[in-house]
């Protein structure tokens, strides 16, 4: 997001950001110093305002030649203030001055100073989509992303052709309007079958209704046509409120349902609503069905805002009583293998590109709940098993992993304080034991069910439980996947995930805690627990990496590509002896390349060769360079627990700790990370990160290469040296659905899409290309060169001519990447072995083509 990351954004945003002597421009001087007040008959004190007004432009002109922002600011504000009729004549004046006095603010983190300008600009000028945009910059920077969304998609409805905020709210969306409400709204099935409950509820006798977690405001609406009398509705999230006032209002019952800004928990009786209601609706759950707080939201509703439920053979009025829907859920499970989340959360090799990685280090993803953490972590992660690459082998029967029922308050409150429990399950088919995948069936009702199974059609993703911590993970027909569930922090927790042979004779009997055996088998038992116990042996170092840093290990051909293409640039600044014998596969001569210096003549040291990589997260390359030659690496690693494991991962291999550094320590000023690595020296290899993990280029990229190339010494290289982008035309529901809501027809005929698909964004990230549903309507064709070595290469704008190759309706152009090295050496990012996702651009209105050549 270039806008976000630079300098704030506006006309001026990038003149201001051009050259280290920050000089005003002239034309910024112009208006103020010849603003002429308009004459009129006055009284003294009005010749009096004019006289300051002069003055204080005067001197704010004067402060801005200093550089005095802050002063420079604080006059004009008493200028806008005193003489508002010289909004226009000073606006771009104004701005410039809030922008580096904001700048200086944010450098000396007086964080609340720069806010209360902001504030104090946007009451001058509320309507102005400049500083809108810049003030969710900075609310971005500071990890305010929410409050960030707000302010671009506002600068976006006040101007929808101002890019920087366009591309900043793109980029953004997803945390005012998470992707999954398209995806549920464009789902007729489960929109008709909540109707339908919603419907026999009212009927039956529940005339008030509470809608907990509103959304849009669709379940209200439910209700209100079913025929409830008094229907309220609370929603958390400022932007979905006001998303669903204007959903209600567009629909006609603004007067028949009174939304709430507020999280459920802190509804009052009588002060938000009148007295108790007789349903609650609500779809508070998320893939592992608790992660979204319907326990404690449904524990605090039957305690303050519903009637008391039914007893059970109770023959007397619902509206007396209250209910909720759902009225209860079924969680199931089933152990599986899985190369896709394998990747994802193991490491499953012991040396990348001749790099050993030693034993004492145990990498985990952020699923893992290692012994003795008190961090909470979501124990989980989501996939659509159905369009999970390489698919995934069952090897476990679904088995039932518990039961809640909804309209139980005691059984509510019991899950946070039950016991973990064990399950036992028998392997029916041999494998790899990669995850326990979860779902879960929602009753609404007796009639009305939702099922999230993989198997079904759903609009749901699946709750996955990676196992790791194991020294075997080979299962077989006949063993017994053990593991222990509990209810903790709001989610579902499968932990402890293990297996004991089938020759052990275990009792795996469901739900019993502790197993009656007799010697030989508390043996057998005890023999198996070695081999596939998960505990630490409190001896490692233990390294949390995110499941993207995790595929990036395994990526084999990544490391691979990186050592040759270094060892070629390395080789040709530096053709010695020991480099020139170097096997960049790591079994030739030069394999041990310190004990090769040492060997090497004392009277001619070489000087190393300067090695920066600025790519993101955790990276081994550093230590890969180290192999090759007389080098000094240098990792912009961050985290003092990976930079300890680069430590540990750098001695095993038997670097000089000389060798490697981290840059981050070197630097006085962190925002500016390419610098030279000593004043008399430059870099031999910048590694610079180009793609996004979500399959989108990197934010600045082109202005990163541009400072990089003057760090660089003769016959150094940037990697990558160039990048060309590919893509093609395809036909694909699924990107729609998942794009907009289609219409009134999924949402039962109320009017929804016009208000949610404001903040849909043109193009979808995180997509496996080899899974999507779609049909190719062209071949790949090359759209775009990025040339970070040679920018006279690049240009702005292409036409591309591409060959359709069958007819069809164009709804999306998925994109992906050959990144080259150089122009031997190159890395697809769709590819099997890829830790980069693709992206697609989602049509507006779609294309049809026919098989015949077309422009694009």
């Amino acid at each position: 997001m270039a806008a976000v990351c630079g300098v704030p954004g506006g006309c001026w945003g990038a003149a201001a950001g051009t050259e280290q002597e920050e000089l005003v421009p002239p034309s910024f001087r112009m208006p103020n110093s010849n603003a002429k007040l308009r004459r009129s008959p006055r009284s003294g004190q009005e010749a009096g305002r004019r006289e300051l007004v002069s003055r204080s432009l005067q001197s704010a002109e004067h402060c801005l030649e200093d550089q005095d922002y802050g002063t420079a600011y604080a006059h004009y504000l008493l200028v806008l203030n005193l003489a508002p009729e010289l909004k226009t004549s000073v606006k771009e004046t104004f701005q410039f001055t809030l922008f580096k006095w904001a700048e200086e603010l944010d450098s000396l983190a007086r964080i609340q100073d720069l806010f209360n300008c902001y504030e104090q600009a946007l009451e001058l000028y509320p309507n102005d989509e400049v500083i809108c945009n810049s003030m969710g910059e900075h609310l971005f920077r500071m990890g305010f992303r929410d409050e960030a969304a707000g302010y671009f998609h506002k600068a976006v409805k006040l101007n929808p052709d101002f890019a920087d905020a366009k591309e900043n709210f793109y980029r953004v969306a997803n945390w005012l309007v998470e992707r999954w409400h398209f995806i549920m709204l464009n789902d007729a099935k489960r929109n008709l079958t909540y109707l339908k409950a919603i419907e026999n509820a009212v009927c039956s006798g529940c005339k008030s209704v509470l809608d907990i977690g509103t959304g849009t405001g669709i379940l209200s609406m439910f209700a209100k046509k079913a025929g409830a009398s008094s229907v309220y509705a609370c929603e958390l999230s400022k932007t979905m409120y006001e998303l669903a006032c204007d959903v209600v209002a567009a629909n006609n019952m603004e007067r028949e349902i009174k939304l709430l800004h507020l999280k459920s928990l802190d509804i009052e009786i009588p002060k938000h609503i009148p007295e108790r209601v007789s349903l609650v609706v609500t779809e508070t759950v998320d893939a592992g069905l608790f992660g979204e707080g319907i326990v404690e939201s449904l524990i605090h509703a039957w305690e303050h805002l519903l009637l008391q439920p039914k007893a059970k053979n109770q023959d007397v009025s619902t509206e007396d009583h209250g209910r909720v829907i759902p009225a209860s859920a079924t969680i199931f499970g089933m152990a599986v293998e899985c190369k896709e989340i394998r990747r994802h959360h193991r490491v499953e090799t012991q040396e990348v590109a001749g790099v050993h990685l030693p034993n004492s280090v145990q990498f985990f993803s952020p699923t893992y709940a290692f012994a003795g953490s008190e961090e909470t972590v979501e124990p989980y992660t989501t996939e659509k098993l159905s369009r999970i690459p390489g698919g995934y082998i069952p090897l476990t029967e679904p088995f039932q992993v518990m039961t809640v029922d909804f309209n139980n308050l005691q059984e509510l409150k019991s899950l946070a304080d039950r016991k973990p429990w064990k399950l036992n399950q028998t392997v029916t088919e041999g494998g790899m034991l990669d995850a326990v995948v979860v779902w879960f069936v929602l009753q609404l009702d007796d009639e009305h069910a939702l099922s999230t199974s993989p198997s079904e059609e759903t609009c749901w993703e699946q709750a996955v439980y990676p196992v790791q911590g194991l020294s075997d993970y080979s299962v077989k027909a006949g063993d017994t996947v053990v593991m222990e569930v509990c209810c903790q922090d709001c989610y579902l927790k499968i932990q402890k995930i293990s297996f004991s042979t089938s020759e052990c004779g275990m009792d795996c009997s469901d739900g019993d805690d502790t197993l009656s055996l007799g010697n030989e088998a508390e043996l057998c038992n005890a023999l198996a627990g070695l081999q596939t116990t998960s505990k630490q042996d409190g001896k490692g170092q233990v390294c949390v990496l995110e499941s993207t840093e995790i595929a990036l290990l395994n990526n084999a051909p990544y490391h691979r590509c990186f050592k040759a293409a270094m060892a070629k640039v390395l080789s040709s600044l530096n053709p010695s002896k020991d480099l020139q014998s170097m096997d960049v596969d790591g079994h030739g001569s030069g394999g041990n390349l310190q004990e090769g210096q040492s060997k090497s003549s004392v009277d001619v040291v070489p000087d190393p060769l300067y090695i920066l990589d600025v790519s993101e997260g955790f990276s081994i390359l550093p230590i890969i360079a180290g192999k090759l030659g007389p080098v000094k690496a240098y990792s912009s690693i961050e985290k003092e627990q990976h930079q300890a494991v680069l430590n540990i991962i750098s001695e095993a291999n038997h670097f000089p700790k000389e060798t490697l550094e981290f840059w981050l320590s070197h630097l006085e000023d962190e925002n500016v990370v390419l610098q030279r690595p000593k004043s008399d020296k430059l870099w031999s290899i910048i590694i610079l990160d180009v793609i996004e993990t979500s399959g989108l280029i990197q934010q600045e990229v082109m202005e990163k290469a541009a400072i990089s190339r003057c760090l660089l010494h003769s016959g150094g290289k940037i990697f990558p040296q160039y990048v060309l982008v590919y893509g093609m035309l395809v036909e694909s529901q699924s990107l729609l659905l998942e794009s907009a809501v289609q219409g009134t027809e999924p949402t039962l005929g109320f009017n929804i899409a016009p208000f949610i698909n404001q903040f849909k964004v043109p193009v979808r990230v995180y997509l496996d290309l080899s899974t999507l549903p779609c049909v190719p309507l062209s071949k790949p064709a090359e759209l775009l060169r990025l040339d970070l070595m040679n920018p006279l290469l690049n240009s702005s704008s292409r036409e591309v001519k591409v060959q359709i190759c069958k007819s069809g309706q164009v709804t999306a152009i998925p994109f992906w990447y050959h990144i080259h090295l150089d122009e031997e050496h190159s890395l697809n990012t769709s590819d099997e072995f890829s830790h980069w996702k693709q992206a697609a651009v989602v049509l507006d209105k779609p294309i049809q083509v026919q098989g015949y050549f077309t422009k694009r």
